[in-house]
């Protein structure tokens, strides 16, 4: 029994301390981000202290890994998704004499829930990983003690451009996965399961509102700050070797996801409750 409550206690006292340091690294980020932006608005014309805050191509870089180095894995799993979930609803809709109706069904789902989702899961093993390695190794190296020795804020200098890249470019690539996937739904519907391509097209769009497209938009600009902001926070907290570094990059990728997971069913609920088709 000692055993057990001491277990349950180390666990309780993780979570809740993990959760204390990760809302300190946010209202860091928010701070870092607040001053580069007043700085630059108000409290000089030029932008060179914005420039030196945000360093443009550090920024641009971290686009590019984050972005444009995950359009081929992000393209290939939205089109098996899509045409997976394009056989499962016409299997099912052909029960109801409805199979024209697959268009609608996969449009719908792609651009509301599995399009935000299927980016930010993906992003959160390819990218998420990386930047707990990533930074977890500059600090198992002493590089993270370094830079504040010269008087630079690893905040700035570290965290904000990857968290800036990262909300930039997952609502890029979740259009691009909605688009795939539909464009997957496509080929099994016209090909698979003989849908008149001009009915297909009709249905599919006719399904689609503005509220579907902004919704899974603002889904996947969330879930792009719990992924950077739970990455670099697992990133900065290792201490010890590689083996702290290969934990702390496990780590980043299942708590990502889990949360991941969480904020899409409350945003979905207040998307429902709040905003009613």
């Amino acid at each position: 029994m000692r055993t057990f409550f001491g277990r349950v206690g180390e666990t309780v006292f993780f979570v809740f301390s993990g959760t204390a340091r990760l809302f300190q690294l946010l209202y860091d980020v928010a701070k870092v981000t607040v001053s580069a932006f007043y700085q630059n608005l108000f409290a000089r014309p030029s932008m060179t202290a914005f420039k030196k805050a945000i360093r443009y191509p550090h920024l641009i870089h971290q686009m590019v890994l984050m972005g444009v180095d995950s359009l081929g894995i992000v393209c290939l799993v939205a089109l098996s998704v899509g045409m997976v979930l394009a056989l499962q609803a016409a299997y099912q809709l052909k029960l109801f004499g409805a199979v024209m109706y697959t268009g609608s069904l996969v449009s719908v789902a792609m651009c509301r829930e599995l399009g935000p989702l299927i980016a930010s899961i993906v992003i959160s093993g390819r990218v998420g990983a990386r930047l707990a390695a990533e930074l977890g190794t500059m600090r198992v190296n002493e590089e993270v003690d370094a830079l504040t020795t010269m008087g630079l804020n690893p905040i700035s200098y570290l965290v904000m451009p990857r968290c800036l890249a990262l909300i930039i470019m997952l609502p890029f690539l979740t259009v691009i996965t909605d688009v795939v996937g539909m464009f997957g739904g496509f080929l099994i519907g016209t090909l698979g399961v003989n849908i008149n391509p001009y009915l297909y097209l009709a249905k599919n769009f006719d399904a689609l509102v503005l509220k579907d497209i902004y919704t899974g938009l603002i889904k996947s600009g969330v879930f792009a700050f719990v992924i950077a902001l739970v990455s670099c926070h697992q990133g900065l907290c290792v201490s010890g070797g590689a083996e702290e570094v290969g934990k702390a990059t496990t780590q980043a990728v299942v708590i990502s996801i889990v949360l991941i997971i969480i904020v899409d069913c409350l945003a979905t609920a207040v998307f429902y409750y709040a905003l009613p088709a």
